[in-house]
């Protein structure tokens, strides 16, 4: 799809692939909370006890000792890290929105930049970014593309690989949205004659 793409333009499209773009230890941390505050609450309605005709101060006892209270915050907190870790969409819930689109943007420009797209010799390189975790796409251009080429130009491309995520079928949307791509460069940087291709066309995948 990309040496198709290339046939019409002379900018450099790099397709990346990455599982996330981002460890979010955080998210991992709060579903850890969550996790051990709910054990606490359990134990706490469990073993909580009413003694008869107290008043309201003194009338209510627990009977776990308080360093049995803490073992439960801390292994409700581990386990409740571990399953973040095995179930990504639990993860997820604990993730806004407005971070997960500044993780993977960052990680695109961090791959814009160790995939050397930037050395292209007219600046014309573009980076389609894919994250897995996230279900997330960002298309990050060099100096000279986004320059003449606003940023509203890639949603069409974004969206539609985007949906294809979703549908799990990455393969095509990863097709539809280079060719799509492909379409809007070429409106702008046309291939030229004599035209060299400085960037291996393979899809990039980064763990």
């Amino acid at each position: 799809a990309v040496a198709e793409a290339e046939k019409r333009t002379a900018a450099e499209i790099v397709p990346v692939v990455a599982t996330t773009s981002d460890r979010y230890e955080r998210a991992e941390d709060l579903v850890g909370l969550g996790v051990a505050a709910t054990a606490v609450a359990a134990v706490w309605t469990v073993f909580q006890r009413v003694q008869p005709g107290a008043d309201w101060d003194s009338g209510q006892d627990l009977a776990v000792h308080v360093v049995y209270i803490l073992a439960v915050f801390a292994a409700g907190w581990a386990i409740g890290i571990l399953l973040a870790k095995m179930i990504p969409g639990l993860k997820r819930l604990a993730i806004s929105r407005k971070t997960s689109l500044a993780r993977v943007l960052i990680a695109a420009h961090h791959a814009f930049e160790s995939l050397h797209v930037r050395s292209t010799k007219g600046a014309t390189g573009v980076v389609i970014y894919v994250s897995l975790f996230e279900r997330r796409v960002c298309v990050w251009a060099d100096r000279s593309i986004s320059e003449k080429i606003p940023e509203t130009e890639w949603k069409e491309a974004c969206a539609t690989l985007t949906a294809s995520l979703k549908e799990g079928k990455p393969r095509e949307g990863f097709v539809q949205a280079i060719r799509k791509l492909g379409d809007v460069l070429a409106k702008q940087f046309p291939v030229q004659p004599r035209d060299v291709n400085e960037l291996p066309n393979e899809l990039r995948v980064l763990d």
